[in-house]
């Protein structure tokens, strides 16, 4: 990769990295049996932007969904519902495969929960919970006058 593309992908990077740190809830959509079904989620992410993190009870919907299929897709935005957003509204909708955390990794990950979402600590530690990992294999990061996409799977 040339040096201005690897300059145009840092930045790109960097809005999203940014955009992700300032927001606590995602949409998270999940695939069943021929319908999709989205949720409000609260969420964390890595610092490489690889990984999405969030928790939910085993007795749900999306939990169920995700164990049948884990292709999904996560919505991350910056909407303020003003006038301003159809200038300045990002929104990036990371794609991937979720998977439950394995149990070699629960501590580290719970604990990237954690640091945004500490309010729910309780709820984590919950028998019931579960902590789910998106594995991001592509970002979509569009507004009203662009479109990137970040593939993870075709970076070195």
């Amino acid at each position: 990769m040339d040096k201005d593309k690897l300059g145009e992908v840092s930045t790109l990077q960097n809005r999203v990295r940014a955009l992700f740190s300032s927001q606590l809830l995602c949409v998270l959509s999940t695939y069943n049996q021929g319908q999709p079904y989205s949720n409000l989620v609260s969420f964390a992410e890595t610092s490489d932007l690889k990984t999405l993190i969030f928790a939910t009870n085993r007795h749900t919907n999306k939990y169920r969904n995700a164990m049948l299929n884990s292709d999904v897709a996560v919505l991350i935005d910056s909407r303020t519902n003003t006038d301003s957003d159809f200038h300045d509204a990002l929104a990036v909708t990371a794609m991937g495969k979720v998977a439950e955390v394995a149990r070699d990794d629960h501590d580290s990950i719970k604990q990237i929960f954690l640091l945004k979402h500490p309010y729910l600590k309780v709820f984590v530690n919950n028998p019931d919970s579960s902590l789910m990992i998106v594995k991001v294999q592509l970002l979509i990061v569009a507004g009203f006058s662009e479109k990137n996409i970040i593939n993870f799977n075709a970076q070195i």
